[in-house]
């Protein structure tokens, strides 16, 4: 392929009339030259060799392509800042310090129980939903859902010992056990014994590990929190990601 050497541009002086006193500058039609020494005119790329040609077209259709793009992405974001800006996430929660860990899916959240207790939740965004339930007298159009976070509660009473793992599913306004075992911190089983379903136990024992749980801040109170902050946390994350994917289109 022929190679781009340099653009040319020259400039002659084209009489108006027959006094040669009336002159004017004109500027001939820019150039390319090639190093076979042919020229072509950038004013038609019909004239460009045929390879240079389809380079050519690439090129301009990449360019628009990816300016679309980014037009749509810097619109959806002011979009989404303008209609319902992000809140700045809150680090403290009752008893408990929030750690929102931006760019992934989960928050961490960390506080002591009396004096030897230690307890780390760690909870997803939303990552599930169902139908919520007809209330009564309602229009039973059937589009409410109700979104689901899983959560993951570890209390353990001292360093190196045995840790009470702690599997639910929150709901808007409820916590729900599904599954309670103890998990050792060395050594575990790759096929461990980890207890029924809880819904198996003795009613009066999921009550009072209910209660235990309660006890902790495990509870409906959370639960609220957690569902406004994910919220919050959704539309931020959706956000920073937008303007990630922006910047990686706009980097030459």
């Amino acid at each position: 392929m022929a190679r781009l050497i340099r653009p040319l541009r020259k400039c002659i002086l084209s009489p108006l009339s027959s006094s040669s006193s009336s002159k004017i500058l004109v500027q001939q039609i820019p150039t390319l030259h090639f190093a076979h020494e042919e020229q072509f005119s950038l004013l038609n790329p019909k004239l460009l060799p045929p390879q240079c040609l389809r380079t050519y077209i690439s090129e301009m259709r990449k360019s628009a392509f990816e300016g679309h793009v980014l037009r749509l992405l810097r619109n959806e974001i002011q979009y989404e800042l303008d209609r319902s800006p992000p809140n700045q996430p809150v680090t403290k929660f009752k008893s408990f310090t929030v750690n929102d860990r931006p760019g992934e899916q989960w928050i961490s959240l960390r506080r002591k129980f009396e004096e030897n207790e230690d307890i780390k939740i760690e909870a997803t965004m939303f990552d599930g939903a169902v139908p919520a339930p007809k209330s009564k007298g309602g229009s039973g159009l059937g589009k409410e859902v109700q979104l689901h976070i899983t959560m993951i509660v570890n209390i353990s009473k001292k360093e190196g010992g045995n840790v009470l793992e702690i599997m639910c599913s929150v709901w808007p306004d409820t916590i729900e056990i599904n599954k309670l075992f103890i998990r050792e911190p060395d050594n575990m089983p790759a096929q461990a014994y980890v207890g029924p379903e809880f819904k198996e136990l003795d009613d009066e024992l999921q009550d009072a590990l209910y209660e235990f749980s309660e006890a902790r801040g495990i509870n409906d109170d959370l639960a609220v929190f957690l569902h406004e902050y994910m919220k919050n946390k959704d539309k931020t994350e959706f956000i920073r990601w937008m303007g990630t994917v922006k910047s990686v289109i706009e980097k030459k």
